[in-house]
């Protein structure tokens, strides 16, 4: 317990560290303070005092004293505000009393140390949020997108994607760490890695470039019709409806969304381009024949072999579960293939060339995959049969040339 007499000997002492001391005890006093409404007025006096002390030491005190309380004098706060550097950093990121539009004042005029003061606060709004990224760098958007408790709006989302995600990785990765992303942002984002993987010396130099674009085109017509899905899955149609409008909805899109199990995509696209109700198209999709699937599809704008195809494959998928089984996709991919080569007698028609390309691609790649630990996993299933392998062929002793 300090007396008053001793608190005026610290407050007029030479010493800064014993004015700082004073500084921090009137500040507590204040705060904690259930008197007299005159001996209240008095502590506000003397912190108001302490505010022109030369020392920076002394003002750190009393800004020390009011950091954390929302009950601290706004009049004071917004001084220690404009103080020194140190103390101003540390009243933005730490003071509960400041409000948006002091926030929002002080952005507007901030340099970067102080922008990244301001974003480290325990608690950010939206408005807030939004303006420090349209005012720092990138170091300071990584930052804010890191943090899992603030809310961004689709808007910035997408201009952040389109000014940075061509060229920064960071940038990129943090923003597809967003669940609020918008569809056709994410997409973009994919794009661009997908360029970027391209010019990458390792990745160039280690894999043909015929086949690293096949790799990269099946990627991204994956990563397309999935964000599709998960668009359709939610109800946002609007997904879509922009990849019709911008022409990105060819017959590969729509034959990789039928391989891929991604059902609802393929609706929605096939909605948007009928301009058929969606529930309707499901019903279609789901039970409707083969004639009145070609009607949908002459909706759709598609040649007749095209439709024909396409009636097929959703003929085969019905009996399969392509969502989550590599097996029943590969089955059907090449029972397609098959039937397609079969009908034409080796002679696909030009206008299914580039169809039948995809599946022939898709056919290689589900190989693959279906048959990725088939081998180990019949070896360890228990009371196999022996499996006969052929003895190794016999070869004539190689000779040993003398050293030279």
């Amino acid at each position: 317990m300090v007396g008053y007499q001793d608190f005026v000997a610290l407050s007029q002492s030479r010493d800064s560290e014993e004015r700082g001391r004073a500084a921090h005890i009137a500040a507590l006093a204040y705060l904690s303070h259930s008197g007299p409404a005159d001996e209240h007025a008095a502590l506000y006096a003397s912190l108001i005092g302490f505010l022109d002390d030369p020392s920076v030491r002394v003002r750190g005190a009393l800004a020390y004293g009011l950091l954390h309380a929302l009950e601290a004098p706004r009049p004071l706060i917004l001084a220690l505000l404009q103080d020194s550097p140190v103390i101003s950093r540390a009243v933005a990121q730490y003071s509960p009393a400041l409000v948006d539009a002091d926030l929002m004042a002080l952005i507007r005029t901030a340099d970067e140390p102080m922008l990244l003061a301001v974003a480290q606060r325990e608690r950010l709004s939206q408005r807030v949020t939004e303006a420090l990224v349209r005012a720092g760098g990138t170091v300071l958007a990584l930052k804010l997108l890191a943090r899992e408790d603030l809310v961004f709006s689709a808007g910035l989302l997408s201009e952040l994607a389109t000014e940075h995600g061509p060229d920064d990785a960071d940038v990129r990765g943090a923003l597809l760490a967003r669940a609020e992303l918008p569809a056709a942002s994410r997409l973009l984002l994919v794009q661009s890695i997908a360029a970027a993987l391209r010019a990458t010396r390792i990745v160039a130099g280690a894999v043909a470039a015929p086949r690293l674009d096949r790799l990269l085109r099946d990627a991204t017509d994956t990563a397309m019709t999935a964000i599709g899905e998960t668009e359709a899955a939610a109800g946002r149609a609007p997904y879509a409806a922009g990849m019709v409008e911008t022409d990105m909805v060819s017959t590969r899109v729509l034959l990789h969304a039928i391989v891929q199990g991604h059902v609802l995509f393929f609706a929605d696209c096939v909605a948007e381009l009928s301009e058929t109700p969606r529930e309707k198209v499901f019903t279609l999709l789901e039970h409707g024949s083969r004639a009145a699937l070609n009607a949908l599809f002459v909706r759709c704008g598609l040649n007749e072999a095209v439709r024909n195809m396409l009636a097929r494959l959703i003929s085969h998928a019905r009996a399969a579960d392509l969502a989550d089984d590599l097996a029943a996709r590969h089955f059907v991919v090449t029972a397609l293939t098959e039937e397609l080569i079969a009908d034409h007698r080796g002679n696909i028609p030009p206008e299914l060339e580039e169809a039948f390309t995809y599946l022939s691609e898709q056919n290689v790649i589900l190989a693959r995959r279906a048959a990725r630990g088939v081998m180990a996993g019949f070896a360890a299933t228990p009371g196999g049969t022996e499996l006969a392998l052929p003895e190794p062929f016999a070869t004539e002793p190689v000779l040993a040339l003398p050293a030279a």
